[in-house]
């Protein structure tokens, strides 16, 4: 690894709690990764006012303002790349990302999803998981490809299925899994340790086995 940081944009539509995890990450001189943007689409993102605290750049640029995906995302492309972004993460951004888009930064760009892909793609990931009847659910730190949920995993963490969950306990605990594996993960890339090979990443280092199969408190 050299002493560059590598430098990240960030696309977040919501409450930004992913982005305060990297956030926080970075917060640590040792840590790979500057996040020197933040991007949303949304107008009451309380993502951007957790960057703006953090004394990140932010842009607002409303998808509602364009008449297409396409000419959105070349406007969150060009904007991106004014910023001298050179890796995309998103963090809730709940946005249909078009395949010129996604193309233009595959293999720098990963997404963080609220199950244990491949199963349980697209949204309500945790009442299709309770449906199931599944015993372990999780999340998923995954390049991005033109499908939806779709690409080469990079992390995984899994939590145990409770008798008595509801959709949002188990949504609490996978959160939490969340906010350790997306930093844990971005760590990964960032010091050249996380390869695409095809459809699967090579992790490597004696450090990458069982942590990062399952971050679990230590």
């Amino acid at each position: 690894m050299t002493d560059r940081k590598l430098r990240v944009g960030v696309l977040a539509s919501g409450r930004g709690s992913n982005l305060q995890a990297l956030i926080d990450a970075c917060a640590d001189p040792s840590f790979p990764v500057e996040i020197v943007h933040v991007l949303s689409n949304s107008a009451g993102a309380y993502a951007l006012e957790r960057a703006e605290q953090a004394g990140i750049p932010t842009s607002l640029i409303r998808h509602k303002d364009y008449p297409s995906r396409e000419a959105f995302d070349a406007a969150v492309d060009a904007r991106l790349r004014d910023a001298g972004v050179g890796f995309v993460c998103l963090a809730g951004f709940m946005r249909l990302l078009s395949e010129g888009f996604v193309r233009g930064w595959e293999g720098r760009m990963i997404n963080i999803h609220p199950s244990l892909l491949p199963s349980f793609k697209g949204l309500h990931t945790h009442e299709q998981a309770l449906t199931a009847g599944v015993k372990l659910h999780g999340c998923t730190v995954h390049f991005v490809r033109p499908a939806l949920d779709d690409g080469p995993i990079l992390a995984q963490a899994a939590v145990p299925v409770l008798p008595e969950d509801t959709p949002d306990t188990l949504a609490a605990r996978v959160l939490e899994q969340e906010h350790r594996l997306y930093p844990l993960a971005l760590r990964l890339i960032a010091e050249g340790k996380a390869v695409i090979d095809g459809d699967i990443v090579r992790i490597t280092g004696a450090a990458a086995g069982g942590a990062l199969a399952n971050p679990l408190p230590q």
